[in-house]
């Protein structure tokens, strides 16, 4: 479903991303992790189409993000970190306007798309609320909606429980995992626990290149007893 092959993006002199290379298949939960300023964001721009590489390619459901942009961008549900939405809108207001947006123009679709969005993300009780007035969460939430509402084939999550309470937390942990089947999900987070608990593969990235790209369990075999945290910084030490 992603294919991602020697990534590369500099920013002038700074090589940000270095040769970033994996792959993610259906029903896979990539887990990308990285310390502050490691190339996650920039990596996951490049992916989505936001940011064009500076060398390298990425397919999205075998569609290249430069070539074919906006092929890639149907593909894709992106969920970018704090979650961007018109506060002056309602929430209903807006989710139908990213409906129009993705070509839903009949209103009777438009309508089911909306209402499926909502119902995913349990919305409903703030559908008429402007998004100025929401919680944190709850604008976190919206941002989830949106990045579902066409059913993409491809996920791109940047931090999506950022906010949430614990059991917001485990409501959309339970929905990542339930989506998964059908999709591929890539999940940049900072919390490990998170981790340990969605993905089925972690890649870490360090100084812009890939340090590691395992299971979670064999990331545990590489310091047995250890804590996940304990393993990500002595992959990651040489950033500090």
């Amino acid at each position: 479903m992603i294919e991602v092959k020697g990534l590369v993006k500099n920013y002038g002199s700074k090589r940000a991303v270095d040769n970033v290379s994996f792959t993610v298949n259906r029903g896979d939960i990539l887990g990308f992790l990285g310390p502050n300023g490691a190339g996650k964001s920039t990596t996951m721009k490049m992916l989505t189409g936001f940011l064009r590489p500076t060398a390298g390619t990425a397919l999205v459901n075998g569609h290249d993000v430069t070539r074919d942009p906006v092929a890639v961008k149907r593909q894709l549900g992106y969920l970018p970190e704090s979650a961007p939405a018109y506060g002056e809108m309602t929430v209903a207001e807006f989710l139908a306007f990213i409906a129009e947006t993705r070509g839903y123009r009949a209103r009777s679709e438009k309508l089911a798309r909306v209402n499926r969005a909502l119902d995913l993300t349990q919305l409903q009780s703030v559908r008429t609320q402007t998004i100025e007035t929401l919680s944190k969460g709850y604008k976190q939430r919206v941002g989830f909606a949106q990045a579902l509402l066409h059913d993409p084939a491809v996920l791109v999550l940047d931090e999506p429980t950022d906010g949430l309470d614990p059991n917001q937390k485990n409501e959309v942990r339970t929905l990542i995992k339930k989506m998964a089947a059908e999709k591929a999900v890539v999940l940049s987070t900072h919390i490990l626990e998170e981790v340990e608990a969605l993905c089925t593969r972690v890649i870490i990235i360090s100084q812009g290149k890939v340090v590691a790209d395992e299971t979670p369990e064999a990331l545990h075999a590489r310091q047995p007893g250890a804590r996940l945290d304990s393993i990500f910084r002595s992959l990651t030490q040489s950033d500090r």
